[in-house]
C-alpha cells in the first residue's frame, strides 16, 4: 500500500452538482452526491453511491485490477438499451484507508457509457 502525497497526491471532494450516467437511453445511474477523486495528473473520475445507480443494470465480472494508492478494484458489465459493455463500471469493495470515502461507490469510464454528465442544478 502507497500513500498519496507530493509525488502522487489524490483528493477526493463532494460533488455539488447531479451526474447522470446514460447507456442504450437509459440512466444506468444518477445522483446529487457523486465523490470527485482527483488523482496525480490522470482526470478526474466521478464516484456515485451504490444507492444512486441501477445495479440491477449491473453484473459482477471476474475482472480484478489493484491500484497501490486506493486498492484492489472489482468490475461490471453495464446493460442499458440492448447495448452491453464489459468491465464498463469498477468500485473499490475495501479501500485503502487514504480513500475509504469512495467505498459503497461505482465510478465508470467514460469511452464505455454513452455519457456521464454534469448538471449545475
Amino acid at each position: 500500500m502507497k500513500e498519496p502525497g507530493p509525488d502522487h497526491p489524490i483528493t477526493i471532494t463532494q460533488n455539488p452538482h447531479r451526474i447522470r450516467v446514460m447507456l442504450g437511453g437509459f440512466i444506468v445511474a444518477e445522483t446529487t452526491q457523486a465523490l470527485t477523486l482527483q488523482e496525480a495528473t490522470l482526470p478526474p473520475v466521478q464516484y456515485i453511491p451504490r444507492e444512486d445507480v441501477r445495479m440491477d443494470l449491473l453484473d459482477s465480472t471476474e475482472h480484478r485490477t489493484h491500484c497501490p494508492y486506493k486498492g484492489n478494484a472489482s468490475y461490471f458489465t453495464v446493460n442499458g438499451g440492448g447495448l452491453v459493455r464489459e468491465n464498463a463500471a469498477w468500485s473499490y469493495e475495501e479501500p485503502f484507508p487514504s480513500v475509504v470515502a469512495i467505498k459503497e461507490h461505482l465510478a465508470f469510464y467514460p469511452e464505455k457509457v454513452d455519457a456521464i454528465e454534469e448538471f449545475m442544478d
